[in-house]
């Protein structure tokens, strides 16, 4: 079973993105956080093996949580989610050690394929 942290301060999308992996058999959310001191806090105690990282949050972005993230969980994957369809800002998420970026407008049909592409230890750009 695959551990999975969802990271997003929109609730609504939050549980969509839950409610999608969830549906996949070998998939476990096993944390959901609202921005990045919780995500950091959450990956630090649970190690998941993926977290799903939006990357504009209020109190702490999910740049500096990936970075930070991959201080206290160095073996967890990170995938970012992204309301930007941007080349620079997928460059700069992957520069944190992040192997997937996801643009929210395909998460339905993207997420589950990224998810599987980082646990093979491969990049995944939508």
């Amino acid at each position: 079973m695959l551990k999975i942290l969802v990271v997003d301060d929109h609730e609504l999308l939050r549980k969509q993105v839950c409610s999608l992996l969830e549906s996949h058999p070998e998939f476990k959310v096993v944390c959901e956080a609202s921005n990045g001191l919780e995500a950091i806090r959450h990956a630090g105690e649970l190690q998941p093996d993926v977290v799903i990282l939006d990357i504009t949050m209020p109190v702490l972005g999910g740049i500096e949580a990936a970075v930070r993230i991959r201080g206290v969980a160095p073996k967890t994957r990170i995938i970012f989610l992204s309301q930007y369809n941007s080349g620079s800002i997928a460059q700069t998420a992957l520069a944190t050690g992040a192997l997937a970026y996801v643009v929210k407008s395909a998460v339905s049909t993207d997420l589950i394929p990224a998810v599987q592409s980082v646990v093979e230890g491969k990049t995944f750009l939508n």
